[in-house]
């Protein structure tokens, strides 16, 4: 069953009671028996249609219907900084970039604004990436070839004599179609 939807005489209250009165959201839902989350999404409308008491007070109803209602979608689309999922996805394919890096240049880069939080960030990337098409078909015998690359990163050994430490490669080697992998340091 949908929620019926609040009148504007009860939003005009709620507007009142918290920047006239200045009561806290609680206290308000308790004046008026409205939810904290109706009371939050009506000033936020109301904020982001640069009202204030002293403008809302002589309104009619249906004047600060159209005030506050009048383009929801946009208030709803400016509330966070949206990514920009394929330039993170390009950016991953570089060498030692990791989400948490992407993540903190994409705060840095929106100073003031809402952005999301690592988790979120990690999760709506994720969600996108899913939706790419994966696909790399190859035409060999099994056992015919072997697939072979370099880790990327060095890992330093250090000597047993002597204690001197060197960078070594890791090197990864697959068979074609037999699930057996090998790794060694050169």
């Amino acid at each position: 069953m949908p929620a019926h939807r609040t009148t504007m005489r009860r939003i005009k209250e709620v507007l009142r009671l918290k920047w006239a009165c200045h009561l806290s959201h609680r206290q308000v839902r308790g004046a008026l028996g409205t939810g904290l989350g109706t009371i939050t999404q009506y000033l936020q409308l109301a904020s982001a249609a640069g009202l204030d008491w002293a403008a809302v007070e002589p309104l009619p109803e249906d004047e600060l219907e159209r005030l506050l209602l009048s383009a929801p979608s946009q208030v709803a689309s400016a509330r966070w900084v949206d990514l920009d999922y394929a330039a993170v996805h390009r950016e991953l394919r570089r060498k030692s970039v990791t989400l948490q890096l992407l993540w903190e240049e994409y705060i840095t880069a929106h100073p003031g604004q809402r952005t999301y939080r690592y988790t979120q960030f990690c999760q709506r990337y994720r969600d996108w990436a899913k939706m790419l098409k994966r696909s790399m078909r190859q035409q060999h015998q099994a056992g015919e070839k072997l697939f072979a690359d370099f880790a990327g990163q060095t890992v330093p050994i250090l000597d047993r004599e002597g204690g001197v430490a060197f960078d070594a490669h890791i090197f990864v080697a697959v068979l074609g179609a037999s699930n057996v992998s090998t790794r060694c340091v050169p």
